[in-house]
């Protein structure tokens, strides 16, 4: 069987994903075959990848706008997307993008097909008008992401350059403040769920045989790995979980003990992140 084939543009891809040499790239790239999270996993389990970083999203410029209710009892994120950051920044695309999420904030579609068919002006639906865009900008515009979130209490944060927005639902009102340096966090550090009952069972799974493999690999004796993995499983979810991770603002405490410090029965229910 011939050996894959692998472009520099891949190693790159994936050193950047990683923190890994280009060499290491190249060789764990070859290994899986091409295979992007294959070849990360490859490189976690020898101790070369610097961190587990998620593959990214497509690099695309844009609007992201996330909007809240008066009551705040349900927000909504869109990003309207186009080809280049001089579009991106233009008034007009911007007031487009902003009444887009308007009417996703007044109908609440259950999805991003729905939102599309809903009337924008005169007559013409949000998908035609973003038709109608692509001829009048030359460019391709669409609509990238819609998601949406209900809650007891939902805040939001945009970032100012409007290319990332955060949803945040607590389950108390009052603690609008800690809502937003909450949503805050997210945008920053990107967390991959509320807390650590919330992450997918086959994630988990994965980072134990990551764990195992990688003390293996240290010289470690066959019956520590699963103690020496299961450690290491704990500080994944302290850094990514939502409430598991330091709190930016007060590193002595962690998002949980920040939020019951204020009431000990407020939590974070749901967030969502768009980002471009």
């Amino acid at each position: 069987m011939s050996e894959v084939k692998v472009s520099t543009a891949d190693v790159q891809k994936l050193r950047e994903m990683t923190g890994a040499g280009m060499m290491d790239c190249k060789k764990a790239l070859t290994e899986a075959n091409g295979d992007f999270q294959e070849a990360i996993d490859i490189l976690r389990k020898k101790g070369i990848a610097k961190a587990a970083k998620r593959e990214g999203r497509e690099a695309k410029e844009g609007v992201v706008i996330a909007l809240a209710s008066a009551d705040q009892k349900r927000g909504i994120i869109i990003s309207l997307q186009c080809e280049t950051d001089f579009v991106a920044r233009n008034e007009g695309y911007i007031n487009t993008a902003r009444r887009m999420a308007e009417i996703a904030l007044e109908r609440f579609p259950a999805s991003k097909e729905e939102l599309l068919e809903l009337p924008y002006e005169n007559g013409v639906s949000i998908r035609e008008k973003i038709g109608e865009q692509n001829g009048v900008i030359g460019e391709k515009i669409e609509l990238g992401r819609y998601e949406r979130l209900e809650g007891e209490c939902v805040v939001t944060y945009n970032h100012s350059n409007n290319k990332r927005s955060v949803l945040l639902a607590l389950n108390k009102i009052g603690f609008d403040e800690a809502g937003r340096n909450l949503a805050m966090q997210v945008a920053a550090l990107n967390p991959v769920s509320v807390s650590k009952e919330d992450i997918d069972p086959k994630i988990v799974e994965k980072e134990i045989e990551i764990g195992k493999e990688l003390a293996r690999n240290e010289g470690k004796p066959e019956a520590m790995l699963e103690k020496i993995a299961l450690g290491r499983l704990n500080k994944f979810f302290q850094e990514n979980t939502l409430l598991g991770q330091t709190y930016v603002k007060d590193q002595s405490m962690s998002v949980e003990q920040y939020l019951k410090s204020l009431d000990k029965e407020l939590t974070v229910t749901a967030f969502r992140l768009v980002a471009l």
